[in-house]
């Protein structure tokens, strides 16, 4: 059967993520089993024995991953000085050290923002393929050069406007297998492949695509289907043989509610590996809890094999959506500020003593008696290693289990590591507790608290110390300054953040001679899409933004040549991305704008709180805005805004809705309009 699915994109709310009745519902799921309401018990249960098989069989561990994309969820972390940007990676990807990732799924970008911002595509045009513009091969080769054996994973969320026929086509087959190329120009060796994050499927598209890779000579790249909430995927394959030969894994969004993780019988059937190919979402500080359960469940209920986190790092500005989510956080490249919490070491708990290729051993995996879950796995082997993972997030008092190996597994004492999930405190995350020696019978015995992970384990881990000389967090300086010279053509500049488009370094296009604001040297700030993209989410038009969204007082300028038609904006006090705005439910940034259009006209405007625009000034240049620059300035100086155009004051307004917020540029329209000498003075 081949068909585009038609049912609701997953991640529990539409593709702009803008559905939080049902994550508030299941938050309050989550509230009726945390330790905080659950540690009032004191007894303990009896000792539930657990009977490690050496011989036991299970499903083959596929590895526990984080993505980078979903939209610029990395981007702030490449402009990270050092040497706090390489112990960030050393936290994500280093064996031993940190989270200890064993997959990297990374957006296949396409300029066009799919939730947190728009990431590069490699090929804008059909007859031209850039492999080197934006950051995942650096993060890629970054997480390669860390963990040589990590997996990746590559998963579009857009397509360039070109496609003839949409995104699922012949010319998308032929954009990803280009994708692939370049991964091979870098040394990259790609591992699995999906279609379409949270936008359905073709089945017959995932036969060409199958196709097309054995073509290219990537017949060893997986397919994945189809990076969707629910199950109804694997039925489809399960009634088209053709779509099922097509694809290697099922890989599904968000399986789980807060105690029990789906499953079907028609994807068990399958005999292919069952990934929760994008899941997580929690708050790096917060969310511990959640994701524990979540980790274990998805096997013990689900039989998944593979967990991959949304996100990898919180590393955007803190005024676009879903803040604070990732297993870390590095949004101030401007101090090397890096903050860690008790999520990244629940990875940790089951990444550093697991390898992709070990196998669950279901006859050691189950409920605890007295509330929680444990799942053990196995190394291959003739000399085979094995770890047990607790989770006690269930529970109200604590437990006691004994741990008993058979076979030809190791018979001495078990390294213990634990995470208390709620703890404020480091001192609580990844703790290596005494060794656990076995007793006469060869029984491993401990006592698990309500409200931890515990890791009992015959391979060594470790916990770096890096982050606890990170830099203090601290206010972006001021004055800043961007005149754009410094970079290669194509770069992105320094700090800055595309929402929507693609915003480079370009050569500066010069105005007719006899125009005052005439410039032809050096570079400038130029947006590169010319033809609107196939979308994920709603931006309506180009988007970037930078600065620090503490700033109170300032006055941001920036010079701009409006090409030919269309709008060029500059943003001051913005605070916050809000979705679902006006006739066309479009994603809109909260702040000040001030607008100059190609006939000269202006505006100074404010999108306020209530969602609603209101202009707060308005007029007309005496001459045509378009194809000649002019400066543009917004000045805050407490409730007191003025906007000056080519230094003169043309308006001075008294508005107290917003009283900090970062800066930014904006167009209406996909023109290679362009912005120079970027500056903010206090």
């Amino acid at each position: 059967m081949s068909r585009t699915s038609s049912r609701s994109p997953g991640r529990w709310w539409s593709g702009s993520r803008a559905g939080r009745a049902v994550c508030a519902l299941l938050l309050a799921c989550l509230a009726a089993v945390t330790p905080a309401a659950a540690h009032a018990g004191t007894g303990t249960t009896p000792v539930q024995p657990i009977t490690v098989d050496g011989a036991g069989t299970g499903r083959v561990f596929d590895g526990i991953g984080a993505i980078s994309g979903g939209g610029g969820t990395s981007r702030l972390l490449v402009d990270y000085p050092e040497p706090q940007r390489g112990q960030i990676l050393d936290y994500l990807f280093k064996p031993g050290y940190g989270a200890s990732l064993q997959i990297l799924k990374v957006e296949i970008g396409a300029d066009t923002n799919s939730s947190n911002g728009a990431e590069p595509s490699h090929m804008r045009t059909p007859d031209k393929v850039d492999c080197d513009r934006g950051y995942e091969w650096w993060l890629m080769k970054e997480a390669q050069k860390r963990n040589p054996r990590i997996d990746f994973y590559g998963l579009a969320w857009g397509a360039p406007g070109w496609f003839e026929g949409g995104f699922w086509s012949a010319d998308n087959v032929a954009y990803l297998t280009e994708w692939l190329g370049c991964a091979d120009r870098h040394g990259l060796d790609i591992d699995y492949l999906g279609g379409w994050n949270e936008k359905g499927w073709d089945a017959a598209w995932y036969g060409d695509l199958k196709k097309a890779l054995v073509r290219s000579g990537h017949g060893d790249v997986k397919v994945v289907a189809a990076d969707n909430a629910g199950w109804d995927v694997a039925t489809d394959m399960a009634q088209d043989p053709a779509f099922d030969a097509a694809t290697d894994v099922v890989g599904i969004h968000y399986p789980c509610s807060a105690v029990h993780c789906s499953s079907s019988q028609d994807a068990l059937d399958l005999g292919k590996p069952l990934f929760a190919s994008e899941s997580g979402w929690n708050n790096y500080l917060t969310g511990a809890t959640r994701l524990a359960a979540e980790m274990n469940h998805e096997y013990v209920d689900s039989r998944i094999t593979a967990f991959i986190n949304w996100p990898a790092v919180y590393a955007w500005y803190p005024t676009v959506q879903m803040q604070d989510s990732g297993l870390l956080q590095a949004n101030e490249p401007w101090t090397g500020h890096y903050e860690l919490g008790p999520t990244l070491w629940t990875i940790a708990q089951t990444a550093q003593f697991t390898r992709p290729g070990w196998r669950y051993v279901d006859s050691a995996s189950g409920y605890l008696d007295g509330g929680g879950t444990y799942v053990t796995l196995r190394s291959p082997g003739p000399d085979p290693q094995y770890t047990t993972v607790f989770e006690t997030t269930g529970a109200t008092e604590a437990q006691s289990v004994s741990v008993t190996p058979t076979g030809r597994l190791p018979r001495g004492a078990l390294h213990r590591w634990s995470t208390t999930l709620e703890s404020t405190d480091p001192a609580d995350w990844f703790v290596r507790g005494p060794d656990v020696r076995p007793d006469a019978k060869g029984a491993h015995s401990v006592t698990l608290a309500p409200g931890t992970v515990t890791t009992l384990t015959t391979v060594p881990g470790g916990k770096g110390t890096a982050a606890d000389k990170a830099p203090a967090a601290r206010t972006m300086t001021l004055p800043y300054r961007d005149t754009f010279d410094s970079y290669r053509t194509t770069d992105t500049a320094r700090y800055l953040s595309d929402m929507e488009g693609a915003f480079e370094a370009a050569r500066c296009t010069p105005a007719p001679a006899a125009a005052a604001g005439s410039r032809g040297t050096g570079r400038c700030l130029r947006q590169v899409v010319t033809t609107e993209p196939t979308k994920w989410s709603r931006v309506a038009s180009p988007l970037t933004l930078t600065g620090d969204s503490r700033w109170t007082d300032y006055t941001v300028s920036a010079r701009t040549l409006i090409d030919g038609t269309g709008t060029a904006s500059l943003l001051g006090r913005v605070v916050n991305q809000v979705n679902n705005v006006g006739t066309g439910r479009v994603n809109v940034w909260q702040g000040y704008y001030l607008d100059l259009s190609a006939d000269g006209s202006w505006s100074l405007k404010v999108l306020a709180p209530d969602r609603t625009t209101r202009i707060l000034a308005s007029g007309s240049l005496p001459g045509p805005g378009a194809d000649t620059w002019h400066r543009l300035s917004l000045g805050f100086s407490g409730d007191t805004i003025t906007a000056r155009i080519d230094g003169a004051e043309v308006a001075r307004v008294t508005d107290a809705t917003y009283g900090h917020g970062q800066i930014g540029l904006a167009l209406d329209s996909y023109t290679t309009s362009e912005f120079d000498d970027l500056t903010v003075t206090p």
